[in-house]
């Protein structure tokens, strides 16, 4: 009843109406076997080692429900209820597998896009001579790689989901032990003609999504290698600049130094001279210039120690 089907949780996935005719059933043609399907084709097959006959036209109907139609044979009881169960995972794991497909048409388009972007990418890293330029690409590398990464993980599952039940649906089939009926298509076929090509585009897609998240992987490392190396070489550039910088503000030093030696015994010279001076006032029969000679080496070795151990003592 429609009043029981709207109370039921969730939302509904398939619906299938499934009819067992009994043995004695009068045997119909498959003209009037089409019309038990709103006149859609139907295929059908002989099933279950020839113990019945089973038909459908894999539609959805005007009341949402698909439909199967089993002519018993020689059905046993357990037999009748393995061919119900096997027809409707069928149907159940064909509209399962079906989600996918439309996940694939989506993606295949954006998967083109970004196929021509890192081609493009991809071709123009050939003539990048700075490193601007490489940091550059190497965000738009990064930002196709989220976009890259983004479409597997909301994909992956369904389109591995997808190729589960159509293994499922391929068991099922080959549980059915079908045999041809004259002129009809068998269940097989049909899906093999219909389904087969959805998984096979839903299979390329992800392949393509394996593939390019591999290429923009490796371009990604090439590129970061490159900028990687073209940042080495800025850094060595930088610390001989700063050796040399260091060598040059090392000599300056040096030569303060003994600048400020030469400054130092200078003046302690001309202070010796004038005590010199003063003591030659006193009386005292002193030479103020030998003396100040004297004096000079002394002086001399005393400030260059001095300033020495002053420049040790800042080191440490």
């Amino acid at each position: 009843p429609r009043e029981w089907l709207a109370q039921l949780p969730g939302e509904i996935l398939t619906a299938t109406h499934v009819a067992l005719a009994p043995s004695d059933y009068p045997r119909q043609k498959i003209e009037e076997l089409a019309r038990l399907f709103a006149s859609n084709t139907v295929t059908g097959s002989v099933v279950t080692g020839g113990a019945a006959q089973a038909w459908t036209d894999f539609r959805i109907h005007a009341d949402g429900f698909s439909r199967f139609l089993i002519q018993d044979r020689s059905l046993r009881s357990r037999q009748a209820g393995r061919l119900i169960q096997r027809l409707c995972e069928i149907e159940q794991y064909r509209l399962l597998a079906l989600l996918a497909f439309p996940l694939a048409q989506q993606y295949g388009q954006r998967l083109g896009r970004l196929d021509q972007s890192l081609s493009t990418l991809t071709s123009g890293i050939v003539g990048i001579d700075n490193l601007e330029d490489e940091q550059r690409a190497l965000a738009e590398l990064t930002g196709l790689a989220a976009e890259v990464e983004q479409i597997s993980s909301s994909s992956s599952y369904r389109f591995s989901a997808a190729a589960a039940y159509y293994d499922i649906i391929q068991q099922r089939l080959a549980d059915l032990r079908e045999d041809r009926i004259q002129g009809v298509q068998t269940l097989h076929e049909f899906l093999e003609r219909r389904l087969a090509p959805a998984m096979q585009t839903c299979r390329s897609v992800d392949q393509r999504i394996q593939a390019l998240s591999t290429r923009v992987t490796r371009t990604s490392n090439l590129l970061r290698t490159r900028v990687d190396v073209s940042m080495e070489g800025q850094s060595r550039d930088l610390l001989k600049s700063m050796d040399k910088r260091a060598s040059l503000q090392l000599r300056m030093q040096e030569t303060v130094e003994g600048l400020s030696v030469v400054v130092l015994s200078y003046y302690l010279l001309g202070m010796v001279g004038y005590g010199l001076k003063a003591v030659k006032s006193a009386g005292v029969g002193v030479n103020v210039e030998l003396g100040v000679g004297i004096a000079i080496p002394f002086v001399i070795t005393t400030v260059f120690f001095a300033v020495r151990r002053l420049k040790r003592i800042a080191a440490h």
